[in-house]
């Protein structure tokens, strides 16, 4: 009977991946990607609407999709997004948008000894890195989530660095930091966003917190140097430690 299940969870899921697959062959999605691409408020509901040619059955095409954690126990750094954005969700792998530069930032910083892709967001493990998200879910941005996906994820990833305990957290994005400050009953620094970058004061369950910047391309609140910059700051923090 539990194989039974499992199997037709399998089958739909399959399903759905291959249905997502033929939405980035279509028109519309070529359209929403390029969107995305150019305009940085598309993650809005009202923005989207404009795509009204999309169905409620490619929607949940891709919707349902989920990401595979990046994980194991002792990791030098857990990198933690908010959650996946369309593409993430139709090819599996993290941090896939078409403009993202976590990828780069993540060889030209050397906190991977040579350069990989999205695609090879499972070697990660290899050289003590992780990555998994606040929120599974994914959306064509983050205006799309509520107050309750927040809290519930905050649960989720608390457990998550509980059991996998590793040596930093690395938040990818001020918002994210934001977000989930409240729950650790923290005050946020003052002073615009570029000044909590970096080391924070809090911990996890032992686990040093590190914001960096969201390497997405639609930042437009940071360069790629001061990107790089943070990135190869968070590696330094890892040779002082001696982890």
């Amino acid at each position: 009977m539990v194989l039974g299940i499992e199997a037709r969870q399998e089958r739909t899921r399959v399903g759905n991946q291959a249905a997502a697959m033929t939405l980035v062959q279509s028109c519309d999605i070529f359209a929403l990607q390029l969107h995305t691409l150019l305009n940085p408020t598309f993650g809005t509901k009202t923005m989207r609407q404009r795509f009204s040619s999309t169905t409620s059955r490619e929607f949940e095409a891709w919707s349902e999709l989920r990401l595979k954690d990046r994980i194991r126990p002792d990791l030098r750094v857990l990198f933690v997004g908010i959650n996946p954005g369309v593409r993430s969700a139709i090819t599996g792998h993290h941090f896939a948008g078409y403009s993202n530069r976590f990828w780069k930032l993540l060889s030209e910083s050397g906190l991977t000894p040579e350069p990989i892709t999205y695609e090879h967001d499972d070697r990660l493990p290899e050289w003590g890195l992780g990555i998994t998200n606040l929120i599974a879910r994914p959306t064509p941005g983050i205006d799309d989530l509520d107050s309750s996906e927040y809290i519930n994820g905050w649960k989720i990833l608390d457990r998550k660095i509980r059991r996998y305990r590793p040596e930093v957290v690395a938040l990818v994005g001020v918002t994210l930091f934001r977000a989930i400050l409240p729950l650790l009953d923290a005050v946020l620094p003052r002073g615009n966003s570029k000044n909590v970058i970096g080391p924070q004061p809090q911990t996890i369950h032992g686990a040093r917190i590190f914001v960096l910047p969201n390497p997405s391309g639609r930042n437009a609140n940071y360069s790629y140097g001061e990107m790089l910059k943070a990135f190869v700051s968070l590696r330094q923090s890892l040779c002082v430690s001696g982890r």
